[in-house]
């Protein structure tokens, strides 16, 4: 396991998340793998459907200061119903840098029932949430059966694919945490220090093995990547023994992972959730 030394910000590169997302609409190369998806999301695709996405929750009243709920869980209705926050489709992630754009802190384990303007969640999951009035869910996977819910990809398919015009600043908060919130610096930060003590490259393929209910597991193991040019990898849920597949030189997992992969660095999670909130 990579023991990780903190951040260390060299002053150069994007100042917040939003910024990410629009070198990486300038860049070329893959940004996001999935087990068992065809086709590999390029960087310009990414950054092009987070900026559908945010401009589909403003639609749904989520503005500068305000909160967006994200529950990452399997896009297959029949698939493990107890993977909370791992992430197996770009949907979830997509959501996360979509909030951030619009200068929004997004909540990856909100509390029921659900209280934020808009609710992204799998669509095989809504009988298990509950929210309060006011309380918008946008579901993917399915299409959901309720009418009253609407459907991620139906509606971004036809969003804006520019950036939403909100103002987003380095120390606006932008990823909930136990008792408050990291900023967009914080956490570009704590990224940078994570892809430099890991060696994360252009030529890195960083498996993200662990729930995003971990927030150092997002700021490992997709905006660090992300900022490295590197590209990261969904295996979905990661059954007992089972290896991962394909050549990956990093995995994103707890201290006591037991998927197998060979020539890896292993990154913890909670250490860098333990970086954020110092």
């Amino acid at each position: 396991m990579t023991e990780l030394n903190g951040g260390g910000d060299d002053g150069t590169g994007p100042e917040t998340l939003k910024e990410l997302l629009a070198r990486l609409r300038q860049r070329e190369g893959i940004a996001l793998e999935a087990r068992g998806r065809t086709a590999p999301y390029s960087s310009a695709d990414f950054a092009t459907n987070a900026y559908k996405a945010g401009n589909l929750f403003r639609h749904y009243g989520i503005r500068p200061g305000s909160t967006l709920a994200v529950v990452a869980g399997p896009k297959e209705a029949d698939a493990d119903a107890d993977a909370v926050g791992i992430v197996d489709s770009p949907e979830p992630l997509l959501s996360v840098f979509g909030g951030v754009s619009l200068g929004a802190t997004v909540d990856l384990s909100p509390s029921q029932p659900v209280a934020t303007r808009a609710f992204v969640l799998p669509a095989g999951w809504l009988d298990r949430y509950t929210v309060e009035p006011g309380c918008s869910q946008i579901a993917y996977g399915g299409p959901p059966d309720a009418a009253d819910v609407a459907h991620y990809e139906t509606e971004t398919w036809s969003e804006n694919p520019t950036a939403p015009p909100d103002h987003v600043t380095s120390d606006d908060p932008a990823l909930s945490l136990d008792g408050g919130a990291a900023t967009h610096e914080q956490i570009l930060d704590v990224a940078r220090g994570v892809a430099r003590t890991a060696a994360i490259d252009t030529s890195s393929r960083v498996a993200l093995a662990a729930p995003v209910t971990e927030p150092g597991a997002f700021v490992a193991g997709v905006v660090a990547p992300l900022l490295a040019d590197a590209t990261v990898y969904l295996p979905g849920a990661v059954e007992s023994g089972r290896p991962l597949i394909g050549d990956l030189t990093h995995v994103v997992a707890a201290d006591d992972f037991d998927g197998t992969v060979e020539d890896h660095t292993l990154i913890d999670p909670e250490d860098v959730t333990a970086q954020l909130q110092r």
